[in-house]
């Protein structure tokens, strides 16, 4: 029994392949390397460096490794940039999803995970968010990740597919020094990247509808998170479920204000504020009702927001 994990070079992906591993799944990787790392791959899993939106590739990868499932997480995810180029990402998050789908389809991979996004929701009350509750994305990256649910549901639907989508809500943290988020458009390492410039970390907008005019958004140790794709690929293969879409995140909402306080204290470090104007596309308050997700598959988040900021600080590189 072997998963293909696209993107599996990528700060998720990697931590995604590590469980895998750590639970003596089989695995091969296909990366495009865009953003991703061969060095964050295990030795002992195959890495193809290749594009998920070419049929070709992903047909000889299947072929080649025969693969009973794909954990999907290949895409790119910057809010910001998806507004600035929404054609880029409706091509390559969706054309990637739908050339997946297609060679699993055609081969005889029955099994999808499939990397969705809190990003579906949109603007929300203050109150957490369900699976049913309205999926109205306030951009294009959000927009793509509802529309490659709406993919999943029907290829899955005519060709016998089945699938959990995982809606992410803000991912943090690290399983080891080595698999850091090195990027610098999450939240917490653009943080970090302000405590080593000595410079002060911008907040985006601070008149939100929320308690002290900062975004809140509901925070989950990538460490969790793996550990959720193990448990719904497992979930799948033992026929445990079908069709399910499920919140991936701890329940708890964080203003941007309150994790500059978190990371103040946490990494000892001083860190001040300064307040810019908001971000087109940004949602004010997303937090997740995780319910579903510890019925279903009988998981939950172990891990506070302390040990996923000492986690992150640890493997954040200072030079």
């Amino acid at each position: 029994m072997t998963w293909l994990v696209t993107g599996g070079a990528g700060y998720i992906g990697a931590h995604v392949v590590h469980a895998l591993r750590a639970a003596d799944e089989r695995v091969v990787v296909l990366d495009n390397l865009s953003t991703g790392l061969a060095k964050r791959v295990p030795d002992d899993v195959p890495l193809v460096a290749g594009d998920v939106c070419d049929p070709a590739t992903v047909d000889e990868v299947i072929r080649a490794h025969r693969p009973t499932g794909v954990i999907h997480l290949a895409a790119r995810k910057d809010v910001g940039e998806s507004v600035r180029d929404p054609l880029g990402y409706y091509g390559d998050n969706l054309d990637g999803l739908r050339v997946i789908l297609a060679g699993a389809a055609r081969l005889g991979v029955r099994d999808i995970v499939y990397s969705s996004s809190a990003a579906v929701y949109g603007p929300t009350e203050t109150g957490r968010v369900t699976e049913s509750s309205p999926t109205t994305p306030g951009n294009p990256y959000g927009r793509t990740k509802l529309v490659g649910e709406w993919m999943l549901t029907d290829a899955a639907a005519a060709h016998g597919l089945r699938y959990a989508a995982l809606r992410y809500f803000n991912v943090a943290g690290a399983g080891h020094p080595s698999l850091g988020d090195v990027g610098q458009t999450n939240l917490v390492p653009r943080l970090f990247r302000a405590v080593v410039d000595g410079r002060a970390a911008q907040v985006y907008g601070t008149g939100h509808p929320t308690p002290d005019g900062t975004c809140v958004r509901d925070y989950i140790h990538v460490g969790d998170l793996a550990d959720a794709h193990l448990a719904a690929g497992r979930a799948l293969r033992e026929g445990r479920i079908s069709a399910e879409v499920l919140n991936v995140g701890r329940g708890a909402g964080v203003s941007v204000l309150e994790m500059i306080h978190t990371v103040r204290r946490v990494c000892d470090r001083p860190l001040p504020a300064e307040a810019t104007p908001p971000r087109a596309g940004d949602p004010p308050h997303v937090v997740a009702d995780a319910h579903r997700i510890a019925d279903v598959l009988g998981w939950h988040a172990s891990r506070g927001l302390d040990e996923i900021i000492s986690s992150a600080w640890t493997a954040f590189p200072r030079s």
